[in-house]
Parts: structure tokens; sequence; C-alpha cells
């Protein structure tokens, strides 16, 4: 069942690839977009977390704009329409999104009940507004912009958070990061870990910035933090 419809809170279908795991049940996890859609890089990031047991489903936010924004980041054409869905974006209206995406994914048949939520960039952002605004089971963030703007929120963030950061990311100075690193400090169920000379997106499958190293590293955590959450 590659491709699901979705109800958002204001009644309206919006779509989003699932994908299931070998066993066909498990626990669910929300692949929040980065700035490109549903793209064949989130899709594959399903896939992989399917064969590891997880019902993954990216859904599709950029569906108020444009439905169905599937852009490569190879050209700077498609950087610039990249930008543009970006700058056009309703946060708020992504977070409710995600918060019907939440909920439809526990009312699936494969799902044990446990939920987790795992974005990119755009997405890391939002997975941190749904660790803040939502009872997801556990989030992971990378590289999220803007958390900055958000810190306010780190005392309602009750269940566990990851946050990987680049030491190099041009979206995040290292004025930004210092704040954000002392605002999520004093909240201990958020885990942190910054990655030393890699530029945002380092784990982007063929992007500009990808390092297998950094990738890699942060994979593993990232698996380990949610079996360690969702599968236990």
């Amino acid at each position: 069942m590659p491709d699901i419809k979705i109800v958002s809170l204001e009644n309206q279908e919006f779509g989003a690839y699932c994908a299931l795991p070998p066993s066909g049940h498990g626990p669910g996890l929300i692949v929040i977009q980065e700035i490109f859609g549903v793209n064949a890089n989130m899709r594959k990031i399903c896939d992989d977390f399917a064969a590891k047991g997880y019902v993954a489903v990216c859904p599709d936010l950029f569906w108020r704009q444009q439905p169905g924004i599937q852009i490569t980041d190879q050209s700077p054409a498609e950087w610039d329409r990249a930008f543009e869905l970006y700058k056009g974006f309703d946060t708020e209206a992504g977070v409710r999104d995600l918060l019907s995406t939440l909920a439809h994914i526990r009312k699936m048949s494969g799902c044990n009940g446990k939920v987790g939520a795992v974005g990119y960039c755009l997405g890391g952002k939002l997975a941190f507004l749904m660790a803040s605004r939502s009872d997801v089971d556990a989030s992971v963030s990378y590289y999220g912009v803007d958390l900055d703007k958000y810190l306010g929120e780190v005392h309602d963030i009750r269940m566990p958070l990851m946050l990987h950061i680049a030491e190099l990311d041009k979206h995040v100075p290292p004025d930004i990061r210092a704040k954000i690193l002392k605002g999520v400090a004093r909240n201990p169920v958020i885990e942190v870990f910054v990655y030393d000379g890699v530029d945002h997106a380092f784990s982007r499958l063929k992007g500009q910035n990808y390092n297998q190293a950094a990738a890699e590293l942060a994979a593993q955590r990232t698996e380990s933090f949610l079996a360690k959450n969702l599968q236990n």
C-alpha cells in the first residue's frame, strides 16, 4: 500500500506514502519531509524503516500549495521551487496535518499502538514541534531549522526527543546553535548530538553535503533510540 489518503482536521484529504514492515505489523513512524516534498529520497527512508519493522508513513505536507511535489534537488530551478514552497509553508497547518497523520497511523491495523516521528530539515523542526505539541511516543530531529524560535516549548516535551545538529550548518550559525543547546539542556528527555565538520543535510543520500560517516553514526543512534522507545 504505497500511497494512502489521510483526512485533515479540516476534513480534507491529503496523500501520504506508506511502507509496511515484512510482518505487516509494528510500531508506527511518521517520516517528515524536507523542503523537496515526498520525493524518492523520503520514500527510500520510509522503505528502509519499514524493513526494520516500522509502519512508516510520509505525509505530503505541501498539499495545500501543490499536491504531489517531488523535487530531486539537482538543479538551481528545483532549489528555487523548493525554497518557494518552504517560504509559503504554513507551519501551524503542517503540525495539524501531522496530528492527523498520527491519529491515522494509530488506527491502522498494522500499528502496535506506539508511534514515533523522524524529520529532516523542515521536518526536523516539525519533529521538534510534534514532541512539544502531541503525545507522539518518541521523536528524532535531523538538522531542524528555526528551533531557536520554539525554545519556549521545551518545557512541554514529555516524551524522548533526539536532536542531530550539524556543526557547520549554514542555517544554524554558532550563536543560534549555542542558544538551542542551552535551551534544551534544561529538559532531561532531550538528547543532543552535534556532528563536527559537517554541514546541513549531511544525511541526505546523494546530497551535496552528504557525509557517510556522520550519516551512518546518526542512523545508528536513531535506530537504537527508536527501538528502545517504540519496540520495547
